[in-house]
């Protein structure tokens, strides 16, 4: 977290580290490796080098991104996990498989179908 918080529950503060839109995203990326900027940026359909520069400056003072710069011409900057950013990859998987399991009751309920219904049409095409 870069600004200042009264946040005391670990939940609610790790949460709010990565609760912006992009930092998620970053954060997977990243996971296949060390990128430079353009690299992210293109994997990162939509997001403005403006955004995405606050997003890797968070990440990096909260410490879960590495940043190195190398001084060269054309200047080279690379971005990495750090061992810290590296140990949210395993839950992150876990909110995928989750989100992917449980996709057509989401998006049912976000249409306006009753919840019991949404539940027992998904529970059907898994049986």
């Amino acid at each position: 977290m870069t600004y200042s918080t009264k946040l005391v529950c670990p939940i609610q503060r790790t949460m709010a580290m990565i609760a912006d839109k992009w930092k998620v995203i970053v954060i997977a990326i990243l996971g296949d490796g060390t990128k430079r900027f353009r690299e992210l940026q293109r994997a990162m359909e939509g997001v403005t080098p403006k955004v995405l520069t606050r997003q890797l400056r968070d990440l990096e003072h909260d410490g879960l991104v590495n940043r190195v710069a190398y001084a060269e011409i054309p200047p080279r900057v690379e971005y990495s996990l750090t061992p810290l950013g590296r140990s949210l990859l395993p839950i992150l998987n876990q909110l995928h498989n989750w989100a992917v399991a449980n996709s057509d009751v989401l998006l049912t309920r976000q249409a306006g179908m009753p919840a019991a219904e949404a539940s027992d049409s998904a529970m059907q095409k898994t049986a």
